[in-house]
């Protein structure tokens, strides 16, 4: 199988985005698909009870370790949703973000405000969509 091309876009009929992009095409190669990661390490306990910033960092390395078993890395992520319980605490989730993901070619991304998650202790989630070979 050939490797996938991608391209990022930013049409100009649409207002420039911050810190992601409108559009990844994807041809070739092969979807895998995260599920949403929340802050639990591997022994499943709580990461970070009530700080967005230590439950970011958790998710984002749930997230890297799902890709690593694909044989795949952050540079493959081209859709990014992430569900907040608090939209003021974004900036800090993508302070995390920008850490790990392409910052020359970032993924396309969702950000939506939620009243809860599964569990009352998560205030995030985060799912991937990468393209592989």
């Amino acid at each position: 199988m050939a490797p996938p091309q991608v391209q990022f876009a930013n049409p100009a009929t649409i207002a420039p985005p911050t810190g992601y992009s409108h559009v990844a095409d994807v041809r070739g190669g092969r979807l895998v698909f995260v599920a949403g990661q929340v802050a639990l390490d591997p022994s499943g306990a709580l990461v970070g009870p009530g700080d967005y910033r230590a439950q970011a960092e958790q998710v984002f390395r749930n997230l890297a370790a799902a890709l690593t078993h694909v044989g795949g890395s952050f540079r493959n992520v081209v859709k990014m949703t992430i569900f907040v319980r608090d939209m003021a605490q974004l900036p800090e989730v993508r302070e995390v973000r920008d850490r790990y993901v392409d910052r020359e070619r970032p993924p396309t991304s969702t950000a939506v405000g939620v009243a809860a998650l599964a569990r009352p202790e998560f205030l995030l989630e985060v799912e991937a969509v990468a393209a592989l070979e």
